[in-house]
């Protein structure tokens, strides 16, 4: 990868930070799509999806991350992405991630039931995190 300038990345979870630092490069899965962002992007915002955040960091190493859904903010230089969950793809929890999958496939049914209640999207989201996370562990 050709060498570009570092700016400020943090990933957040509502229980701590994943990733706090400079990049060169980072990769995230918007609603739409992949957004790729350098140093000196333009403002930002977006949804994101479940999905592999990938961050490249100035040493030339790539620190991947099974994020589940959240919200992305560029503004002056930093990136900030906020997440429901994220797992380094080296640290994934096989059995934590089947858990998870099976739990929200149980509540799936249940609101399709009407036997349960909320929202369907977060809970479909859940479902592709799990999903995701047993993707890249079998990588």
């Amino acid at each position: 990868m050709a060498e570009h300038k570092p700016f400020s990345v943090s990933v957040v979870t509502p229980e701590r930070a994943v990733f706090d630092g400079e990049a060169e490069m980072l990769i995230v899965p918007g609603e739409a799509g992949e957004i790729g962002v350098l140093a000196r992007h333009a403002a930002l915002e977006a949804l994101l999806e479940s999905g592999l955040t990938r961050i490249h960091l100035p040493s030339g190493e790539k620190l991947e991350l099974a994020t589940g859904p959240g919200f992305f903010e560029v503004h002056a230089n930093r990136a900030l992405v906020l997440v429901d969950d994220a797992v380094d793809v080296r640290e994934i929890d096989s059995s934590r991630a089947t858990a998870q999958l099976e739990e929200a496939r149980a509540e799936l049914g249940r609101l399709e039931s009407g036997e349960g209640e909320g929202d369907r999207w977060r809970i479909e989201q859940k479902i592709k995190h799990a999903e995701n996370q047993l993707a890249a562990r079998g990588r």
